[in-house]
């Protein structure tokens, strides 16, 4: 059946069969669609869902477009961990060194940033000389020897959702449930993996905003990727706040840095890089019980084990060997940087994270076209959470600009992003629940 006959019968409601979907994926993988058909496509999965049966059978025809990663040589449990995307969101960076630490092996297949949301591998190339995309051998090597390997989608592996990656994030078809679970599954199954733990978030950062939204995604992936074959699990995780203090790239890294440095305890971004790290080694059978994992992971931290393994891993990567001892040397700051005042006294009582997330993307830290490049030192850093009580004209952040034209637009921006109350908030949980 030729594109544009699959196109029309999913845009009219019709369920697809497995053949077509997969020849639709062989084209795509191809290069023989259009970017307008990719869209169309998107589209029109958007506005009429997907079945059960066609979430897997795309998934799987992603999964199969390119190579599948083989680990026979690796005595470790293969495990790994994937977020549906928020705003602040660097668990991954911290996460894959202690759960490697901790005795997994994890290759992880990340993202660039997808609409509002930052991604891992624009944070990752705020490193000069780390390469995203190494070629299987030496991924297969890093993985081996440090113990975690952060890298991007090589051509060879699921080309398919690459490029409905970059297609679905400047089409408004990112929060589709059936294409976010194909996309973060079939890379997933690529990386031939036996364990998965998925963040999936909820909250006005999150493309699922909605608690049964969220809890409807989860649930899509964790019986598709069950079906599959990979021991897996989802945590849903409150995204109504930047998860950490910084939101930007280069920011994130620094923020990362801290952390492995023990600098970020008792913080929501804490709870959820050990609840993370908990999970997995539970569910790899490293530790008896979520209790036991999260003891383990606190001790790599305390230790500096998990920063020695981010360390091997930068290096191996083609990273400065001293990054974590010397970050000031390679992670570039921008030139303007300008406290926000917070515009009146009180407790901080909520803010439009999504907001915040778009406001990087205006300081050029952010793509709006799938070729724009992006300025890795903007952002916002010193984010003060929710429940802060402050007076006018304390700073809530500091903004990180290319000019002063350009701090003075986010500045106001952020402050207006925020609310600030006379009575203390009740703040949601960050942990939402299990799936």
């Amino acid at each position: 059946m030729i594109p544009q006959e699959i196109i029309r019968r999913k845009r009219d409601g019709g369920e697809l069969a497995a053949a077509d979907i997969r020849s639709l994926i062989d084209a795509l993988a191809a290069g023989r669609l259009s970017e307008g058909q990719i869209g169309a496509f998107a589209m029109a999965v958007w506005f009429k869902g997907m079945s059960r049966q066609e979430i897997v059978a795309l998934t799987l025809a992603m999964a199969e477009s390119g190579d599948r990663l083989q680990w026979a040589d690796i005595d470790r449990p293969i495990a790994d961990k994937h977020s549906t995307g928020g705003v602040g969101d660097n668990v991954s960076l911290m996460l894959a060194p202690i759960a490697a630490a901790c005795g997994l092996a994890v290759p992880m297949i990340s993202g660039r940033g997808l609409g509002h949301t930052g991604g891992t591998l624009d944070k990752l190339e705020s490193i000069p000389g780390y390469m995203i995309t190494p070629d299987a051998d030496l991924f297969h090597r890093v993985v081996k020897q440090a113990g975690c390997a952060i890298i991007g989608q090589t051509g060879a592996l699921a080309p398919a959702d690459g490029r409905l990656y970059a297609v679905r994030d400047v089409t408004a078809t990112v929060d589709s449930i059936p294409l976010i679970t194909a996309s973060i599954l079939s890379k997933k199954l690529a990386a031939g993996l036996q364990t998965l733990v998925l963040d999936v978030k909820v909250g006005n950062g999150a493309f699922m905003a909605e608690r049964d939204q969220a809890e409807m995604l989860a649930r899509s992936l964790v019986e598709v990727a069950n079906g599959a074959g990979v021991k897996t699990s989802a945590l849903i995780t409150d995204m109504n706040e930047p998860l950490a203090d910084s939101a930007g790239n280069v920011v994130e890294m620094r923020n990362c840095l801290d952390f492995l440095a023990g600098g970020k305890g008792n913080t929501r971004l804490e709870a959820v890089v050990l609840a993370f790290a908990a999970e997995m080694l539970e569910k790899s059978g490293i530790a008896a019980s979520t209790e036991e994992g999260e003891v383990m992971a606190r001790r790599a931290l305390s230790s500096g084990k998990a920063a020695e393994i981010f360390a091997r891993m930068v290096s191996m990567l083609g990273g400065p060997a001293d990054l974590i001892e010397n970050p000031d040397k390679y992670l570039a700051r921008a030139p303007v940087e300008k406290p926000v005042a917070a515009a009146r006294s009180g407790w901080l009582a909520a803010c439009d994270a999504r907001g915040i997330g778009v406001s990087v993307i205006d300081l050029g830290g952010g793509r709006r076209h799938p070729a724009d490049r992006i300025d890795h030192r903007v952002g916002f850093s010193e984010l003060l959470p929710l429940g802060t009580r402050v007076n006018a004209g304390e700073p809530i952040a500091l903004v990180h600009a290319a000019d002063e034209a350009a701090a003075e637009r986010a500045a106001a921006a952020l402050a207006a992003h925020y609310r600030i109350t006379e009575d203390a908030p009740a703040l949601n949980p960050v942990i939402a629940g299990l799936v």
